[in-house]
């Protein structure tokens, strides 16, 4: 694995429509960016980390309640090929009811309840207004996203001393269109391919920002729209 750092893009997303053009280049160069002067308040995302920790530090017999409606959405175990990953989830964020139902298979406590009803709302609004900024600087309907499914997970590598310098996750593409991450503010770990070098170089952590990753159907659609790239 790589062990340089890389300077991912930043966008700043009070600056659109004007960097429009820097949005399309950090798509096409590195496929990933960070975005600052986003609308989700840095203490609902503390609150939602404190959140994350509690529900993943529950019994394994409550997270395997976390099922959902495709294969991967629910809670995932570590397994042989992934042991030190474990992740609980729901397949459309957009959804309050499913939510609530993620909520429920949980127990989550009312405050938690708050938490990730307010977090997942801001994390969707999110998504939508990046999916319409990225579809309006390509040239396309800004409604393009409306109705799509956002899939929720929340996340955890868990590293020993003996395990640190291996992968926390297979090498992956992500299958969706982007993926909005919300990564450890203090340490790193995060690795992208390097688009010339072929070489995986590393993330560095920057507090109060989003990291934004755009997976397969974002490539492929973007070949479609653009097939001269």
């Amino acid at each position: 694995m790589g062990s340089t750092s890389c300077c991912t893009p930043v966008i700043d997303l009070q600056n659109f429509p004007s960097i429009s053009h820097e949005l399309i280049h950090a798509c096409e160069q590195w496929g990933c960016f960070r975005i600052i002067n986003h609308p989700i308040p840095a203490t609902l995302m503390f609150e939602m980390k404190s959140v994350v920790r509690s529900l993943l530090d529950l019994p394994a017999e409550i997270k395997r309640r976390n099922t959902d409606v495709i294969a991967g959405s629910g809670y995932v175990a570590p397994t042989k090929i992934n042991p030190l990953y474990e992740g609980l989830g729901l397949y459309d964020v957009g959804s309050t009811e499913s939510v609530l139902e993620f909520c429920s298979q949980l127990d989550a406590s009312p405050p938690q309840r708050d938490t990730i009803l307010r977090y997942s709302q801001a994390v969707h609004d999110l998504a939508m207004e990046l999916g319409s900024k990225i579809a309006e600087s390509m040239g396309l309907g800004k409604d393009l996203f409306k109705g799509w499914p956002c899939q929720f997970r929340i996340n955890k590598y868990s590293f020993t001393p003996e395990s640190v310098g291996s992968s926390g996750v297979q090498i992956h593409t992500d299958s969706g269109f982007l993926t909005i991450l919300q990564d450890d503010e203090n340490v790193g770990g995060l690795e992208v391919m390097d688009k010339k070098s072929g070489e995986f170089v590393s993330v560095d952590p920057m507090p109060g920002t989003l990291l934004v990753n755009l997976g397969d159907i974002a490539t492929v659609g973007y070949s479609f729209v653009f097939p001269s790239h």
